[in-house]
This record gives C-alpha cells, sequence and structure tokens, in this order.
C-alpha cells in the first residue's frame, strides 16, 4: 500500500473513532487499554517520546497528561488535525510522517510508542527497527497492535472480507509473531478478554479476570522492549 493510499485510508474515520470510544463499551476499551500503555511505557515529567501513528491523540493525551513531552506522527492529516485540536494549548507537536521512515535523527526520544498502527504495516519489522533507532539506550519502546489470537480477530476478518476498508487491509500477529519481529528480548501482555456486545458491569469482570490469568487472547496486544 502507497503512503497516499493510507493517508486516504484513515481520512474519512476521525469522527467514528472518537465516537466510539464514548460508548459504554468503548470507553471500557480505552481505560483497560490504557492502563496496560502506561504500565509499559510509564510516561513521566519531562520525558521526550515519539507516538508513532497516534491518530487523533486517544492515548497520545493521556500521556502528555502524565507531564511528557509528545511528538504525534501519523500519515493521515485529517488524524493529526483532530489531534492537534484536541490537544489545545497543551505542548504537543504534530507531523505527518511514515513510521518506515522516521524524520528523526538516531537517539531522539527517551521513549517510543506505536498504538494500532503496526496491523496496516507489511513489513512490522522494518517498523519496530526505526523505532528503535530514535529511541535513547536504556528507552522503552512499546508497541500495540490487533491479536490474531483474540475472537475479536476473527470477526474482523469476517468485516475484511465482506470489505470493511480498515479490516480489510489489516494484518493480525499473534504475542510470539509480534515479539519475534524485534530486535531485542521482550515482554508482551494482552487486554480486552471481553467481548463487544457484553454488557459494560460483565465485560469488566471479565477483563479483570483475563488479566488475573495472564491470557494471551485479548484482543489488544501489546510488546515492549529496552533498547540495550
Amino acid at each position: 500500500m502507497s503512503d497516499w493510499e493510507k493517508n486516504r485510508l484513515f481520512d474519512d474515520w476521525p469522527d467514528r473513532y472518537e465516537k466510539w470510544f464514548t460508548t459504554p463499551i468503548g470507553s471500557l476499551v480505552k481505560r483497560v487499554e490504557w492502563e496496560v500503555i502506561r504500565d509499559f511505557l510509564q510516561p513521566g515529567p519531562g520525558q521526550f517520546i515519539l507516538d508513532a501513528g497516534c491518530g487523533t491523540g486517544v492515548f497520545t493525551l493521556d500521556m502528555i497528561s502524565c507531564g511528557a513531552r509528545i511528538i504525534g506522527l501519523d500519515l493521515s492529516f485529517s488524524m493529526i488535525r483532530r489531534a492537534r485540536k484536541k490537544a489545545g494549548d497543551s505542548c504537543l507537536r504534530v507531523i505527518s510522517a511514515d513510521i518506515l521512515h522516521l524524520p528523526f535523527p538516531e537517539n531522539s526520544f527517551d521513549k517510543t510508542v506505536s498504538i494500532t498502527a503496526l496491523e496496516f504495516i507489511p513489513d512490522g519489522q522494518k517498523a519496530i527497527k526505526e523505532l528503535f533507532r530514535v529511541t535513547r539506550k536504556d528507552g522503552a519502546v512499546v508497541v500495540a497492535t490487533l491479536n490474531s489470537q483474540s475472537p475479536w480477530a476473527e470477526r474482523r476478518r469476517e468485516e475484511g472480507r465482506q470489505g470493511h476498508p480498515l479490516f480489510s487491509k489489516a494484518i493480525f500477529r499473534s504475542p510470539q509473531e509480534l515479539l519475534s519481529i524485534g530486535p531485542a528480548e521482550g515482554v508482551f501482555r494482552t487486554a480486552v478478554h471481553f467481548k463487544k456486545e457484553d454488557d459494560p458491569e460483565l465485560a469488566s469482570q471479565r477483563e479483570v479476570e483475563g488479566q488475573r490469568k495472564g491470557l494471551q487472547t485479548g484482543a489488544f496486544l501489546v510488546a515492549k522492549w529496552v533498547k540495550p
């Protein structure tokens, strides 16, 4: 897929993307996903972090609320415009660029993160290599993607087969596949162990149980590496 095609793929999605996270189940999804991201990334005051594939800034603003300085990067102009508008006067810089060709020198950031962007990048190994390149020594590289071992994945595959504009292009990876494309030993967790149609209260209970058991079948797969 060309840069132009990837840009256009997401240009019509800001409103739908934002609306999903305001629904009862969508807001629960965001909360549990952010908890894993926060635990792995541990953004803190003064840290300089690259959010590669920031979209509309759904999680970017959470990182800023922890005191971090963020550069948000995305191919979609409409997405980053929405992120910039939402950020208001906060210290967020946004840039339109490709994660496979990050426009930064080596060792530019304390930490790097990419959330639900890798599933639209066939050469995931190159993308993670670029994140490592711009991360400073001992800095964390955190990548979140859609888990192929989740029941949500089969639904998304079916939607893709029926022509869904996003999921027809998506690449689903397992925890082992994600870890294998990193250049160092990493760790992972999954989240969202409930179903989209679950009652939010039941969904919360299922999430607690899935996290307690350390299940590998959560829809949201997060990996972390530390740059040696």
